[in-house]
C-alpha cells in the first residue's frame, strides 16, 4: 500500500479517535513535507501559484506532493480528497487563478484565529512556500461534486479488465490509455482550473508509461471511485 494511502487512512483513523481535533487545529503538530522534487520559487512568498505553469512533469509531481502534504496537514478540517464536512470552507472552490490564491496564501502563512480560538494554524514557517504552493495545486486540481457520476460504470469496467490484464489476460493498454485520458478530459473542476486530478486522469499516466503497471492502475480507479462514493 503506497505512502498516500496510508496518509489517507491514517486521517480517518485519527479523526475517527480523536474527534475534538476537527473542532480546533491549533494544537495539532503540522507535519513535514518532502519537497525536494520541486524547483525552487525563491525566499520571498509569490502572490501566484507558481506551479500551474509549468511543464506537466512539474505539475504533476506538485500534484502529487501536495497530495500528501494535505492529507497530513488540511484534511482533518476541510475534508478527505478536499470534500469538506462543513466544518471548514471547501476549498475546491477556490478561483485558480490570482485572487484565489491570495486569499490561499494569506491564510496558509498567517492561519485563521476566531474569538481567541485557533481555527488553522499558521504553516508559512514551518512547512515553507514550495509546500504551500503543491498542496494548492492539488486543491485546485480535485474534482467537483458528482463529476464522476455519468463515468463510474465505464471506469470500473475498465478497473475490473485492468485486474484481468495484471494477471495475464489480454488487454489493449494503449486503447485503455486513449479512453481513460479521454474521460479525463471531460472531469471538470470546481475552481476553474482546465484539468482535473481524477481517477481516470492518474490511472491514465500510469498506463502512459514505459512499463504500464496494471495492477496499480487498477489500485487507483478502486480506491479513487471507493472514496468517490
Amino acid at each position: 500500500m503506497n505512502r498516500t494511502i496510508l496518509s489517507v487512512l491514517g486521517v480517518i483513523i485519527a479523526t475517527a479517535m480523536t474527534p475534538s481535533l476537527v473542532h480546533g487545529h491549533g494544537d495539532v503538530a503540522p507535519q513535514p513535507v518532502n519537497t525536494d522534487a520541486l524547483p525552487d520559487v525563491g525566499e520571498e512568498w509569490l502572490e501566484e501559484n507558481p506551479y500551474r505553469g509549468q511543464s506537466a512533469d512539474v505539475w504533476t509531481r506538485a500534484i502529487e506532493i501536495g497530495d500528501s502534504g494535505y492529507n497530513q496537514n488540511c484534511a482533518r478540517c476541510h475534508g478527505l480528497g478536499v470534500v469538506s464536512g462543513g466544518l471548514a470552507p471547501d476549498l475546491r472552490y477556490l478561483e485558480a487563478e490570482l485572487d484565489g490564491d491570495e486569499w490561499y496564501v494569506e491564510r496558509f502563512q498567517h492561519g485563521y484565529t476566531q474569538n481567541g480560538i485557533t481555527k488553522m494554524p499558521a504553516f508559512g514557517e514551518l512547512l515553507g512556500q514550495k509546500a504551500a504552493w503543491a498542496i494548492r495545486t492539488y486543491i485546485e486540481t480535485r474534482p467537483g461534486d458528482g463529476a464522476l457520476d455519468s463515468v463510474t460504470p465505464r471506469l470500473l469496467e475498465i478497473r475490473d479488465q485492468l485486474k484481468a490484464m495484471a494477471t495475464g489476460g489480454d488487454g489493449d493498454a494503449t486503447a485503455l490509455q486513449s479512453e481513460l485520458s479521454g474521460i479525463a478530459d471531460g472531469i471538470e473542476t470546481e475552481s476553474g482550473a482546465p484539468v482535473a486530478d481524477s481517477v481516470a486522469f492518474r490511472a491514465a499516466n500510469i498506463l502512459a508509461s514505459a512499463k504500464p503497471d496494471f495492477a496499480k492502475a487498477a489500485e487507483v480507479l478502486t480506491i479513487g471511485l471507493s472514496a468517490a462514493n
